[in-house]
């Protein structure tokens, strides 16, 4: 089996337990129990930063309202706000969160 092979395996593992573990098929401490060496040499995507205008898009584009994205985040309406005006810069699991909804998409928080 190749490097390639493996990353491939590993990815379609930590898909499928993923998928287990939100449809509650596998339970929390099966799941935590996956750990770092079951990733291989998968290079996991870093969050980048997200501009307020990239923000603001990513919310229209689902049709949600601030209200509703700062549901799904768990974030207050103000916070949003102020992220969308470029006040405020996300950080911590605001961006990681943030980051993933532009990558796959809001489908991900339901």
């Amino acid at each position: 089996m190749t490097k390639k092979d493996r990353s491939n395996f590993a990815e379609a593992m930590l898909e499928t337990a993923e998928d287990m573990h939100r449809l509650g098929i596998m339970g929390d401490e099966a799941f935590r129990q996956i750990t770092v060496r079951h990733l291989g040499d998968i290079e996991l995507p870093m969050s980048q930063p997200i501009r307020g205008e990239e923000i603001r898009e990513l919310r229209e584009k689902a049709n949600l309202s601030q209200a509703a994205l700062a549901r799904f985040l768990n974030l207050t309406v103000g916070y949003v706000s102020q992220l969308e005006r470029g006040v405020k810069q996300p950080k911590g699991p605001a961006l990681a969160l943030l980051n993933v909804i532009k990558r796959k998409g809001v489908e991900v928080m339901l």
